[in-house]
């Protein structure tokens, strides 16, 4: 049976998930989580895009993507497929990293955009691996709410929408 196709239009938004083959680990050094933030920066130079957000846990990953003129089929692969290349090379294993199709729901309204960021940034707090959601070194969340400058980050959309919960 076909997969079903995704919706896309230019300018749709999307939060991405993706997790490690049977749960497993994807992130295992601060090397890993660096390298997966520099192949973001360096999809951003092949192929235009807004990451609003970003969660990187130990076994999977959220993104909040807006698209621009390419759906994010590409942008996942471009940065998926080096990882995984990468991963596999340096801890000497083979086969696939991630589980299955990444999975892309649309954002469709402010709301759920806010709702969205919110759940991203809190996914470490929810799992217990830190008290406060600033404290987590692999998310969008400290930079996001200070308005520091990061290359693959688009703060100006969280920041302005109404009483965002980012901000309280």
């Amino acid at each position: 049976m076909a997969r079903k196709l995704r919706v896309w239009f230019p300018g749709a938004t999307y939060h991405i998930t993706a997790r490690g083959n049977r749960r497993d680990r994807i992130f295992r050094e601060t090397q890993d989580y660096q390298y997966y933030l520099s192949l973001i920066k360096s999809c951003k130079n092949h192929i235009s895009f807004n990451l609003h957000a970003y969660c990187l846990m130990p076994n999977h990953i959220h993104l909040l993507l807006e698209t621009k003129d390419q759906p994010p089929g590409p942008i996942i692969h471009y940065i998926h497929s080096r990882f995984a290349i990468r991963f596999n090379k340096r801890y000497e294993l083979s086969g696939h990293l991630f589980q299955g199709r990444f999975h892309a729901e649309l954002v469709r309204t402010d709301d759920y955009f806010l709702t969205v960021c919110k759940y991203i940034h809190l996914n470490p707090v929810e799992a217990n691996i830190v008290t406060k959601p600033e404290y987590y070194p692999w998310s969008s969340y400290a930079k996001l709410v200070s308005n520091k400058e990061d290359p693959i980050l688009e703060t100006k959309k969280a920041l302005t929408l109404g009483d965002s919960p980012l901000t309280r």
